[in-house]
């Protein structure tokens, strides 16, 4: 949480970094430059500053994450720290339940295949492609 009177403010992508979205602050800047986060549900750039009752929006892979700024930490701390940080929004956390049960009912074609295909289904694949 915030520990001086100082850090009642901090830029967008080193609190990102801090809460643990991103592991590096260059990830979070450029998530940010590339219009995947929203401040108050307005595009920003990195140096933006958030404070505590800010509300982010995060397109993170294809996920939607909409968490409440609770506080800000000038280092990056353990995972359970860090989700002092912020507070997702009961409306993000239905959303993501459906996306989680989405794509467990309708995996993407493919997703279990691992490496490269054996001799037999290269044959299978020439075969058909031809």
């Amino acid at each position: 949480m915030t520990e001086d009177a100082d850090l009642s403010r901090q830029r967008i992508d080193k609190w990102l970094w801090a809460a643990r979205f991103f592991k590096t602050r260059r990830l979070a800047t450029e998530a940010i430059e590339g219009g995947r986060i929203k401040l108050n549900g307005q595009p920003v750039k990195p140096s933006r500053e958030v404070k505590c009752g800010d509300l982010v929006e995060m397109q993170l892979s294809d996920t939607l994450w909409v968490v409440c700024v609770r506080g800000t930490h000038a280092q990056r701390r353990s995972a359970p720290e860090a989700r002092l940080l912020y507070a997702e929004t009961p409306e993000s956390v239905v959303h993501r339940a459906q996306q989680r049960e989405m794509k467990q009912m309708a995996p993407t074609p493919g997703a279990t295949l691992r490496g490269r295909p054996t001799k037999k289904a290269g044959r299978l694949i020439r075969g058909f492609n031809e």
